[in-house]
């Protein structure tokens, strides 16, 4: 029977995933590793928010305290596991990037490393451009390479901009974006489509919604929440707390991210160039929201933060920021007819499993979660 189960595994397609390290990826690579597939895995491991935890997620992946404890401080580096290959390498390195397809030589490619934050983008533009644009055109042009069978990319609900129509549905225009962060997604989206119409490459992006759970991003509202409530620390609400977001927890993600990588899109036989539908194509190329279709108030979202906490949460109430929108909310009706899949984890229950984790997670590093940073 192993010997049986080794063949199986190793019949399935590779697949290489961008931003392993990341709150995404990490989860996915858990999930590709767990159906049996080879990963090959890329991270840059830029300090946009603490390295630690980057490297805390490659240990959970597999790596030893020894081959990752100094990676912070390599350029590149290239480490192994059962059924795991990681790469330190930057997108941008087009020479590098094009080797790793050529020596793995992936079936499938999972895109989700991109410099990330509506907020940041104001103070850091260039690092939009050079993750965001140059390192995903280099991912564009390998796939065309070696012909890759599914690329699988993340796009953002910030795409929607302007948007005031809820729910934010993929048929919708989407040519107003509020922040350079959210006109880098829709450009990527725009990429995508011209490759999947000129090399017919199956291309899929995913317009993820305010995604949290455990082994999240410090930079994220539940994330800085937590830390500062424990830390006795004031918080900061924006839009003076009138503000709702399409909560969606990652085990959603995963699963809705697994179902759409295993069914690449064809061509739409019934779309009109006279009235183009922007989330099909003639080409192989769809686009999907993933979000829990439940918006929540903020205010509510951070009661439950301080009932899990056993805390109260001293506010301080701010306009809305530049490049923010008050509310959001995903329409996943083309989602579930192409997948059969609807998000369904309550937000009362993914907020409990985050502070879970964070409790043991940065007791078992630290001693007290409230001295760590974000």
């Amino acid at each position: 029977m192993a010997a049986e189960s080794d063949r199986a595994a190793a019949d399935k397609p590779v697949v290489l995933l961008t931003g392993i390290a990341g709150f995404i990826g990490f989860h996915f690579a858990r999930r590709l590793r767990a159906e049996g597939h080879p990963v090959v895995g890329i991270d840059n491991l830029n300090d946009y928010y603490d390295v630690n935890l980057k490297l805390a997620r490659l240990r959970e992946l597999g790596f030893t305290a020894g081959e990752s404890g100094d990676l912070a401080t390599r350029a590149e580096a290239r480490l192994t596991a059962p059924g795991l290959v990681f790469y330190k390498a930057d997108l941008k390195d087009r020479e590098k990037i094009a080797a790793i397809f050529a020596a793995e030589k992936p079936q499938l490619v999972v895109h989700l490393a991109a410099q990330a934050g509506v907020r940041y983008s104001l103070q850091n533009p260039w690092a939009y451009v050079d993750s965001n644009l140059a390192g995903f055109m280099t991912i564009l042009e390998n796939c065309r390479q070696h012909s890759v069978r599914h690329l699988v990319f993340a796009s953002s609900s910030s795409v929607y901009g302007g948007n005031h129509s809820q729910p934010f549905s993929v048929g919708q225009n989407v040519d107003h974006p509020l922040s350079l962060y959210a006109a880098s997604k829709k450009a990527n989206e725009l990429m995508a489509h011209s490759y999947a119409h000129l090399f017919a490459i199956p291309t899929t992006g995913l317009r993820f919604f305010t995604v949290y759970g455990p082994w999240g991003r410090p930079d994220m509202a539940l994330f800085i929440f937590t830390r500062k409530i424990l830390a006795g620390e004031p918080i900061e609400v924006y839009n003076h707390g009138d503000m709702k977001r399409d909560f969606t927890y990652v085990d959603d993600i995963v699963e809705g991210m697994w179902r759409v990588l295993n069914k690449p899109p064809r061509p739409d036989p019934d779309w009109d160039a006279r009235c183009p539908d922007p989330a099909s194509s003639s080409a192989p190329y769809r686009l999907f929201n993933i979000g829990n279709q439940r918006p929540v108030d903020l205010l509510r979202f951070i009661g439950l933060v301080e009932k899990n906490l056993g805390r109260k949460a001293e506010k301080v109430l701010l306009p809305l920021q530049p490049g923010d929108v008050p509310e959001t909310c995903a329409d996943i009706a083309d989602l579930q007819r192409h997948v059969g899949f609807a998000p369904g984890t309550a937000v009362e229950d993914g907020v409990a499993r985050f502070i879970r984790w964070y409790r043991d997670f940065h007791a078992g590093s630290s001693g007290d979660p409230a001295e760590v940073r974000p």
